[in-house]
Order: structure tokens, then sequence, then C-alpha cells
């Protein structure tokens, strides 16, 4: 493991929705890294998933002064120290250029940085945690990375030219798929070459894989997620429904909490499903396994919503092949790179209910060899998304890695 300690700058930390910053937390700890992570806004939510006790990582929350009196306080501390005064008049322009709270909050980054002595900033989202770690390393001449996902690629919000301008920066991005590679670098040919697959990935040794076994009787359906636009959930309804008038005996557990929650329960009224799907809300990690371990098919029939918004790589849809679900999805993003169609599991184009309704209705009827699917997504997953890989993936990216590590 490198000798830097390393920042972890989250936009919120810690967030239920997002697992995946915790299992990588834990994997780069179990390889060694002296983790602080620096939240720029404390958490709303009070549900917290049983593995944020297990990282051991400090937190600390950057101030966010809401009257001119804390910014004045927080850059006066700052300008007592020469280093940190310097850094400052270097990074002037940009500092004055950049959204006020991102600015302040990167001149109180830079100098917390200092203080325990950090060697790198990663940033999850390219979006306010990336800007404050790119400008708190303009600030302390500290390198920076990122790791893109989807929103902060995809969304119609996205401005090109602020993207292209923390990939120019950093000293390496991660992103969670092929697809994202090919885009970021399409969007910035110069920095191509610093531009890496550090794919979405789950502590295999926490899903015990099951050879699932031909369907009899009711096909029970799953599918978990935030209840937004590009989860596809409304058209998983539909096919649901579907399914049902065409005598296939169905019922669906719908997890999770979002924006359109009551949009789809209404739906599933009007559609007359009361009886066949139930929405239990968010559920923990715990749950979410729980509830795989009674699936008989894991459907994530993600789409691209219409402000632009897509899927990255959903964590659940990792660690239900790893646990042995035979998965439908669909072909957004990087989806196909995992769900490769026939393989390890079946693709339907987005947004298509009568193909949805065939994949499933397949599974339903034993026109699938469900055991094989899983076979061959359990190897997957265990081969490309181990959470061990993704660290030391990061580990060998790292500015001071061997050049033989950031090659292997």
């Amino acid at each position: 493991m490198l000798s830097e300690r390393i920042g972890y700058v989250a936009k919120v930390y810690p967030r239920f929705s997002e697992t995946f910053v915790v299992t990588e937390l834990l994997a780069r700890e179990a390889e060694g890294a002296d983790i602080t992570v620096f939240s720029l806004r404390p958490p709303q939510d009070p549900r917290f998933h049983p593995e944020l006790a297990r990282v051991a990582a400090p937190v600390r929350y950057l101030p966010r002064p809401t009257r001119s009196a804390g910014l004045w306080e927080i850059l006066r501390d700052a300008a007592g120290d020469p280093d940190l005064a310097d850094g400052i008049a270097r990074a002037l322009p940009e500092l004055l250029d950049a959204d006020a709270d991102d600015a302040v909050q990167a001149v109180a980054l830079a100098a917390e940085a200092t203080a325990v002595g950090l060697g790198h900033l990663h940033a999850h989202f390219a979006n306010a945690a990336a800007t404050v770690a790119r400008l708190a390393s303009l600030i302390t001449g500290i390198p920076y990375s990122f790791t893109a996902h989807a929103k902060d690629i995809f969304h119609e919000s996205v401005d090109p030219a602020a993207l292209r301008r923390l990939i120019t920066g950093a000293s390496y991005v991660a992103t969670v798929s092929e697809y994202n590679v090919r885009v970021l670098q399409s969007l910035s040919p110069r920095a191509a070459g610093r531009i890496h697959l550090v794919p979405n990935a789950i502590e295999i040794d926490r899903f015990a894989y099951r050879r699932p076994e031909p369907v009899r009787g009711e096909l029970h359906v799953v599918a978990v997620g935030r209840l937004v636009e590009k989860k596809g959930f409304g058209v998983l309804l539909d096919a649901v429904a579907a399914l049902r008038d065409g005598g296939v005996p169905v019922r669906l557990t719908l997890a999770g909490g979002g924006e359109l929650e009551a949009e789809l329960r209404d739906r599933v009224i009007r559609l007359g499903l009361t009886d066949v799907v139930d929405m239990p809300g968010p559920i923990s990690q715990a749950e979410v396994g729980e509830l795989l371990r009674s699936a008989d098919v894991f459907a994530a029939p993600c789409v691209v919503g219409a402000d632009g918004n897509a899927d990255g790589l959903p964590t659940v849809l990792l660690e239900a092949m790893a646990t042995g679900v035979p998965c439908v999805s669909t072909a957004v993003t990087g989806i196909p790179e995992v769900v490769i169609d026939g393989e390890t599991g079946l693709l339907c184009p987005p947004g298509d209910t009568s193909a949805l309704v065939d994949a499933l209705g397949r599974i339903a009827r034993g026109d699938v060899d469900v055991a094989a699917l899983a076979d061959s997504a359990r190897r997957l997953i265990e081969e490309r998304h181990d959470a061990r890989l993704l660290a030391r993936r990061h580990d060998a990216l790292m500015p001071h890695a061997p050049a033989e590590r950031r090659t292997a």
C-alpha cells in the first residue's frame, strides 16, 4: 500500500443510497490505506447501513458559513499560514470564479489536508465534491482524483467545460464502465490517458452464492432502487400487469423510495396490481440480501430519463448477480458490460415493455437455463467486481505508484 494519507471528499457522507462509497472505503482500508473522509454537507437521512460501523476513517464536516463573518474567519485563519496564504494567492482567480460555497470549503479543506498531512484527495462524483477537491489541490499542491458515475456525466445540467476542467486537473479519473470511459475520453481527448475503468464493486464474501432452480408456481420478481425516472420502474409495473393478464402467476417486490413513489403507487392501483405488488420502501443492505434470497428474478429495467440522466452501473444488480439470482436488465450505459444477453442475464432495449414481458415470461416458463446464467454471472462478478480488486486498482493509479503498478 502507498504511504500517502488519503482524503476522501463527498458531497454528503454517509448517504443511504451510496453503499458503493462505504464498500470502497472498507476495501481500501483493508489494503492498508489511512483515510480521512471530508463531507461538504451533513446527512439529513437518519437511516444508516450497519456496514458503516466498520469504516475506521474519521469524518470531518467542512464548514459552510451562512454569514459573511464565518467566511472571513475561515479566510483569516488560512491566511495566517504562510504556505496556505501563498497557495490561496496562486489560486485566487479560480476561487473567485467558483461558487462561493465551493471556494470557502476548498480553503477549509486545504487547511485540514495540510494539518493532517494528506498526500492525495479523492472525490466521488464530478460535482461540488470534485470541484472542492480541485480547488484545494490548486491551493496546496496535493494531487486529486475523482470517480465519475452517471448523473455527473449524463444529466442535462452537466457543464461540459466544467467537467473537462475537472478531468484536465486530475492526476487520474476513475469511472464505473467502459462506456463512461469512452464518453469522458471523447469529452477530453488530451487527457484520455488519465481516464480509467474502476467499476463499482461489492464485498464478494458477503454474498453467498445459491444456484437457482427453475420457477415452480408463482414468479417472484424483485427490483430495488430509488424511485426515480431512470430506474424504469413504471415499465416494470406495466410488464407485471401484462404477465398477470396473460395468465402468468407473478408477484413483484419493489423496494426503494424517491420522488416518484406516489406516482408509482397510483400506477399500481390503476393497473389493478394491489394484490401482486409490494412496495416496502427503502431497505437496508441486510434486507436487500434477504429479499434477493426469495427472488426468482431480479429486474433492473433502466431507461434514459427525459433530462438525460441514466444509471451508470447499479450496485444492487451486481449484488443480485453475485447471489445467484437471474437478472433481467436493459442496454443502458455500462449495464451490457455485466448483463451479457444470454450469457450472464437477459438484456432488453430500454423502455420496451414487450421485451421485458418476454424476458420475464421466458424465465417463468422455464425456457431459460437460469442455473447456467447465474453461474456465469457469479464468475463475472468474482473476476471483475470484487471490492479488493477495486482497492488495488485505485492504489495502482495513485500518482506515486510505481510504473508497473499503474499499468497493471
